[in-house]
């Protein structure tokens, strides 16, 4: 991809114009690696940090170059925060919610339980408070993000048996995601796994899992899940989006130039964009290759949906009375997606009552 093909097609004209080009020209040479916490085979996501790289590298004439390594090439996993946070790493790609061992506070970065939808996620962060109230918090981690993408909405996983109420939760075994989901199914009786997506196939077919949520109908397909769990659920109330961030070391971005640092943030743009479009496209092809399968297509039953909204207020009502930082970003979030959900009723809900029933 060259500098002038990159610049049309991602609509960067408006930064250049703010004058990086000319710039850089005399800037040194910068080197920054990225690890990210997940693996080659989910191309989507990986693509998002070898967007960013091949975007700061054109916007600097090659003087800043990002080197991109995915899960386990230089640390593992959840290793990237300790590395950012102990200036061993300039950037890492990631979901907030992996780390909400440290504080539960994190899980908003990325997703939580009858959240934010993708749109409002991404007004949220940008145009609300949630990035300046997120970033307060990152701080002391040595940290700010940037958005990085969107899964968009996930589904509800794959299960060995029908969930036909909330009794049936009651000790499935099951591998959940990072965030406060766990918390939520650990009140319905879920005995929560914890395994990588690679181990999962295994575990179903053996019978050690009853159950899994991974991410949507794309990346699902990839791990053959329909093959030993035939029961595939929906909506994921749990992720109603799911936002995955650039971690960027706050000492190593003070030490670039302006025009360096407009680079990184572009490129972030560009790479959010670039794959959260990408999974609103691939997801209904890979939904209609499930369907022409042997996939069973569940919608939870409501009461199992009333049983995870109920447990999850108490869940977000334990976190408020014992963390003050948790209540901000909790109340600030529910403030918004209230005016999101008014405003929605006028928009996208009606529009899409009509569009989804009409003939086309």
């Amino acid at each position: 991809m060259d500098r002038r093909s990159l610049i049309k097609g991602a609509g960067l004209a408006g930064v250049l114009a703010a004058g990086v080009a000319p710039a850089v020209q005399a800037q040194q040479a910068v080197r920054w690696h990225m690890a990210s916490s997940f693996p080659k085979s989910l191309d989507t996501l990986m693509g998002s940090a070898e967007t960013f790289s091949r975007v700061v590298k054109a916007l600097t004439g090659g003087k800043f170059e990002v080197s991109v390594h995915a899960a386990g090439e230089l640390m593992p996993a959840f290793g990237v925060l300790d590395a950012i946070q102990d200036n061993s790493l300039e950037i890492a790609q990631t979901a907030g919610y992996y780390f909400t061992g440290k504080d539960p506070v994190f899980a908003f970065a990325c997703a939580v339980p009858f959240g934010l939808t993708t749109l409002q996620m991404e007004a949220w962060r940008r145009q609300g408070n949630g990035g300046k109230l997120l970033d307060e918090f990152f701080k002391k981690y040595n940290f700010h993000a940037l958005c990085a993408g969107n899964t968009t909405t996930q589904m509800g996983g794959w299960y060995r048996k029908e969930i036909k109420s909330p009794d049936d939760l009651k000790g499935l075994k099951m591998r959940l995601g990072g965030g406060l989901f766990g918390e939520v199914m650990a009140k319905l009786g879920v005995v929560a796994q914890n395994m990588p997506g690679s181990d999962v196939y295994q575990a179903l077919e053996k019978g050690t899992l009853d159950a899994t949520e991974f991410v949507g109908p794309y990346d699902d397909e990839k791990l053959g899940l329909s093959k030993v769990a035939p029961y595939y659920y929906y909506p994921g109330w749990w992720e109603a989006s799911a936002q995955f961030d650039f971690f960027i070391n706050n000492k190593a971005f003070d030490k670039l130039p302006d025009e360096y640092k407009a680079a990184v943030r572009a490129a972030a743009d560009v790479a959010a964009i670039e794959v959260t479009s990408k999974y609103q496209a691939r997801n209904p092809q890979a939904l209609k290759r499930l369907r022409a399968g042997n996939t069973q297509f569940k919608m939870f039953p409501k009461p199992v949906v009333d049983a995870g909204f109920k447990a999850a207020q108490e869940v977000y009502a334990e976190h408020c009375d014992k963390s003050p930082e948790f209540k901000k970003v909790f109340d600030d979030m529910r403030a918004f997606q209230k005016e999101q959900i008014l405003w929605n009723r006028y928009s996208e809900f009606t529009y899409n009552q009509y569009i989804n029933g009409a003939k086309l």
